[in-house]
């Protein structure tokens, strides 16, 4: 795995569960980042950047998890038969690079990324540094993490705004000192394509030794430019692409990996390049990170956007009707945008449902597994048609469930056009005990809401709520997702955040009443919020230590 590419390949280095995860309130937990790396591997990325181990200590297990799991095992469906990289980010100074080391080491390939800033505004207002002290640091910090690890990534942050002539002087140091990727970063996505591919050729020809490492590219999407960038990057003679699901990240966001790998795919004869990513899984990997980062993909997204593959216009759907080619430059299929149905049923047992569940990724197990199979067959006698989107579903809401301090019992609405939504909701607490409660809303949901909001009582602001179907059909799963933000100013908020802060948790459920899914959406969210601040409000109960990972970083 330490070996240069092939000239002719791109590798993909996903950057979803680090830099992605920065977008505000895109926090993960744990068990939602493990599931999202196995998601990666299977889609065949070549490097899986877990994180920023020294962020926090949760970061550091979820990265350790990661490497330990995803970056030793073969993973089922996975194209390559040898387990991703993993990678953890690390600032250019001792403790990072040991605190990073130490969580992946435990991967059969393991890799350090190291960065340090280069530009003037950086040099002098953030680093305080000359650049002299700035090449001084870049050696000695990629000396000692090759001292740990063969496999040594180095970034000159913000090397678009770099002067060339220092940029190559800082990347010379690094090959000099056991780097073997060389990323340049566009950080705060400030370059144009035409500026970009130029900077990567600047480097391809005037840095020594250039020939014996790997160029990467990250690009931000400040202007709306990121994906043009880093093609313009590849075809200047970058072989690496670092890149997210969706394009999340800060700010903006970064590169889309559907977009660059489709774009190499779409135009092999233009660019006469290939990656190993298995362009089937796209959609399924885009609609899991939406799913657990609680960032909606806008319908007109590249690639995996609801209206990516839909035609309106009446010229288009006569030309589609006659050659498909007329408006599609790729099939729906080729990215996994089609519905596949399926032969289980009500009359399905539970081994094959469970190897489909395997099959589709979803590697739920003991009580984890009864409960989906439970709701499986439920969903049986409801619809005719059970397809693998409706099985995404049911296997992700059992996926997302942690710590629950209280569960739906029952849940009941009355609307209409006269009179008052009211909503009657019973939950089970955290006693056992059953506790009952209704109230008025501007709308059933709206009730609901403020029902469990006087059981469960936590120090908590309603961010957003969506409700989207799975399949089509009127019979079709509902899919809700809530995002709540725990109140500022609560204790425990200050002491797990300090004071000021906040944190955002994401509660997901699929149902065929939207009520329910939307109910216990609600509640998954409170209760990942009540795990994080480790009590919750009615009993002196402490949460399990392990669910403190609920809280964003």
């Amino acid at each position: 795995m330490l070996e240069r590419p092939n000239p002719d390949y791109v590798r993909i280095f996903d950057t979803t569960l680090r830099d992605g995860e920065q977008s505000p309130g895109a926090a993960l937990t744990s068990e939602e980042k493990l599931e999202v790396a196995r998601a990666l591997a299977r889609l065949g990325v070549d490097v899986i950047e877990a994180g920023f181990p020294c962020a926090s200590p949760d970061d550091f297990e979820a990265v350790k998890a990661i490497a330990e799991s995803v970056g030793r095992d073969e993973t089922p469906g996975r194209p390559s038969q040898e387990p991703p990289i993993i990678c953890g980010l690390a600032r250019c100074t001792e403790k990072d690079i040991q605190t990073a080391y130490d969580a992946v080491k435990g991967a059969k390939h393991p890799r350090i990324h190291t960065f340090l800033a280069t530009s003037p505004i950086h040099r002098e207002h953030k680093l305080r540094m000359t650049k002299e002290e700035v090449v001084a640091r870049a050696q000695k910090m990629v000396s000692f993490a090759r001292s740990l690890c063969d496999d040594i990534e180095f970034s000159p942050e913000d090397a678009g705004r770099t002067e060339p002539d220092f940029l190559y002087q800082v990347l010379e140091t690094a090959i000099a000192a056991g780097a073997r990727t060389l990323n340049i970063p566009d950080t705060v996505g400030y370059t144009i394509p035409e500026e970009f591919g130029a900077l990567i050729a600047g480097i391809v020809s005037n840095v020594r030794g250039i020939e014996n490492v790997t160029i990467s590219v990250h690009c931000h999407n400040d202007l709306g430019m990121a994906t043009a960038n880093a093609l313009a990057g590849i075809r200047a003679g970058a072989r690496q692409a670092e890149v997210t699901i969706n394009g999340i990240g800060e700010r903006a966001g970064n590169t889309s990996l559907e977009e660059v790998v489709m774009a190499l795919e779409t135009r092999r004869p233009l660019f006469k390049l290939k990656t190993g990513i298995d362009t089937t899984q796209l959609v399924r990997t885009s609609k899991l990170v939406s799913q657990r980062t609680g960032m909606v993909v806008q319908p007109n997204k590249a690639i995996v956007g609801a209206n990516a593959f839909a035609h309106e216009s009446g010229i288009h759907q006569d030309g589609m009707l006659k050659n498909q080619e007329t408006y599609e430059i790729m099939r729906p299929e080729a990215v996994g945008a089609s519905n596949t149905l399926l032969v289980l049923g009500k009359h399905s047992g539970r081994h094959g449902f469970a190897a489909r569940l395997r099959e589709l990724g979803h590697a739920l197990e003991g009580e984890a597994l009864d409960h989906a199979f439970k709701r499986f067959k439920v969903l049986a006698d409801k619809k005719k048609r059970i397809t693998d989107a409706d099985l995404d579903a049911l296997a992700s809401s059992e996926t997302a469930r942690g710590h629950e301090f209280f569960t739906l019992d029952a849940v009941q609405v009355t609307c209409g056009t006269n009179g008052m939504p009211t909503a009657t909701v019973r939950l089970v607490g955290p006693d056992k005990q059953l506790i009952t409660h209704a109230a008025v809303g501007t709308g059933p949901v709206h009730a609901v809401f403020r029902a469990i909001d006087e059981i469960v009582a936590a120090p908590s602001e309603l961010l957003e709520y969506s409700i989207n179907n799975v399949t089509e059909g009127i019979d079709a799963l509902g899919h809700a997702s809530v995002r709540v933000r725990a109140a500022q100013g609560d204790p425990r908020v200050n002491a797990q955040h300090g004071a000021g802060g906040s944190a955002i948790f994401n509660g997901h459920s699929a149902e065929t009443d939207v009520v329910v899914a939307s109910t216990k959406a609600y509640l998954n969210a409170l209760n990942r919020l009540l795990a994080a601040l480790g009590t919750h409000p009615r009993t002196s109960e402490q949460t399990p230590s392990h669910e403190t990972s609920g809280a964003a970083e």
